[in-house]
């Protein structure tokens, strides 16, 4: 916990701005559409309808979804910027139906007077409507801003700062205090935000001064508080450091931080890291000059990120036709780390042996009645179809989960099989079987650290660093880096820096 607390300000300060822009975008937009919708309330209908369709599409596919919209036209497609659409878009629904709402509910004798006393509609608006619905419309921003803050966190894998980081990072490394520490500090930045916002609405309500004047003074020095690290930032006029991208599982999390560590020691450059990103994004991300520097695998940019889908010669063929593909689109295999982590079927060891399963193909007679289980992204994979087909496999049930859970749903029983990763320490620590692929149905997946154009151009000090790092982490190695954070309890930057300092001697 105590290397948790000195990152908090600065993760929940982001959290808040990301937060605060969205939801002041969304009261900008939604009232203004709600007094229309009140005005028009035929042709309102189909508005609040595509709202509420768009409450209803899952947070994290919206947030995710804005990041090719973005790409595809030009605009910045990881970090701040997708996140804060998408949490935008899911502000609305709230303040334009109350804002609608509030509007439409006046007692129709108070809006007769108005006209009677000869208000023109502009001022019955400003003087008479929006005062007497600006209670349900604070009820509308209250309930926004609760729901914006808790999407937030799911802002991570797009590669904006949030307290996301905790809890993706502590259930991928089993860090029970960092989960805790993301959703307490997410759930009193709500009831916080909750309160304020509250304060404004008893104030209009029971039109005591005092309640506004709080809960306004409160509102801005929030706004303040997340806008002042940027500030600091703008003031400082640092140079842009190299930024480190990593997906969201323990070794990745590791080997970024030995990249990044590697990059400061060796290079002198300062860096940063996005952990927690989808294959895509990332690799996108390194396309587009957002990311400059993160570990991938041979098969997974050979056949989801180039499109390849039929089966490579040999190893090295297979790495030099993705080298040829990065160069390319101005991307650099800056060094092999002198390991391969392919997909592994798996399963506990005693199950395996009671039933004399050591091969793939030995599942045939099983998997009828099985349930496997994946990552995310392993059943949209050509290679799933290459395997199945090759093996003749069909499961019962495919069940895609987060990877961290994986192993504990074979050991307990809710799935008979688990597609593993070969250097994943935990299929030690939960006494799990390999099963042997012998038809060499599954790429290979060497793992490769990944330059991209910035870092290739303007920092080659950089660049020789990386290069350093070939072939110097063998497969028995990254498991045990693996084990000691899955198994042993130790974080990844810890490990990270026992290799780094082994390293250097």
């Amino acid at each position: 916990m105590n290397e948790l607390l000195p990152t908090l300000p600065g993760y929940a300060a982001a959290h808040l701005q990301l937060s605060l822009v969205a939801l002041l975008a969304g009261v900008l937009v939604s009232v203004p559409l709600g007094i229309w919708a009140s005005r028009h309330p035929r042709a309102a209908r189909p508005v609040l309808a595509v709202a509420s369709a768009l409450q209803t599409v899952p947070s994290l596919a919206l947030l995710a979804f804005m990041v090719p919209a973005l790409a595809a036209v030009g605009a910045p497609s990881i970090g701040w910027l997708p996140a804060a659409l998408g949490l935008f878009v899911y502000s609305l629904l709230p303040i334009l139906h109350n804002t609608a709402v509030g509007l439409a509910t006046i007692d129709a004798s108070l809006l007769e007077a108005a006209d009677g006393v000869g208000m023109t509609p502009r001022e019955r608006l400003r003087r008479v409507e929006l005062p007497l619905a600006l209670p349900v419309i604070l009820a509308g921003i209250r309930t926004a801003a609760v729901w914006t803050v808790g999407t937030a966190t799911l802002a991570t894998p797009v590669g904006a700062r949030s307290l996301g980081y905790y809890i993706f990072g502590g259930l991928q490394t089993r860090n029970y205090a960092a989960i805790l520490l993301g959703c307490a500090a997410a759930a009193a930045l709500a009831l916080l935000l909750d309160a304020l916002v509250g304060l404004l609405e008893r104030g209009v309500r029971r039109r005591r001064r005092g309640l506004v004047r709080a809960g306004a003074l409160g509102l801005l020095a929030l706004a303040l508080a997340a806008s002042l690290p940027p500030l600091l930032g703008l003031l400082r006029a640092e140079a842009r450091p190299l930024v480190v991208g990593a997906k969201p599982f323990t070794e990745q999390y590791v080997l970024s931080r030995i990249v990044a560590g590697q990059l400061e020691r060796v290079a002198a450059t300062p860096t940063t890291t996005l952990e927690s990103l989808g294959s895509t994004v990332v690799f996108d991300g390194l396309r587009s000059g957002e990311i400059d520097v993160y570990v991938d695998y041979v098969g997974t940019l050979r056949a989801v990120l180039l499109g390849r889908t039929d089966a490579p010669g040999s190893r090295a063929e297979a790495l030099e036709e993705v080298r040829e593909a990065l160069a390319r689109d101005g991307m650099t295999v800056a060094a092999a780390l002198g390991f391969e982590n392919t997909y592994v079927l798996a399963l506990p060891r005693a199950q395996a042996e009671a039933l004399g399963l050591a091969r793939i193909g030995d599942l045939a007679g099983h998997a009828a009645g099985w349930t496997i289980g994946g990552d995310y992204e392993l059943f949209h994979r050509p290679e799933w179809q290459g395997l199945t087909a090759t093996y003749g496999l069909r499961f019962a049930e495919q069940r895609s989960m987060d990877p961290s859970l994986l192993y504990e749903a074979a050991r307990t029983g809710e799935v008979q099989v688990i597609a593993a990763y070969s250097t994943d320490g935990r299929l030690d620590a939960y006494d799990l079987t390999p099963l042997v692929d012998d038809r060499a149905a599954l790429p290979p997946y060497d793992a490769l650290v990944l330059a991209g154009p910035r870092l290739v151009a303007d920092h080659p000090d950089a660049l020789t660093a990386l290069q350093a790092l070939a072939g110097r982490i063998d497969a028995a190695a990254m498991r045990r880096m693996n084990a000691a954070v899955d198994r042993d309890g130790q974080s990844p930057a810890a490990v990270a820096a026992a290799f780094l300092a082994e390293l250097a001697q």
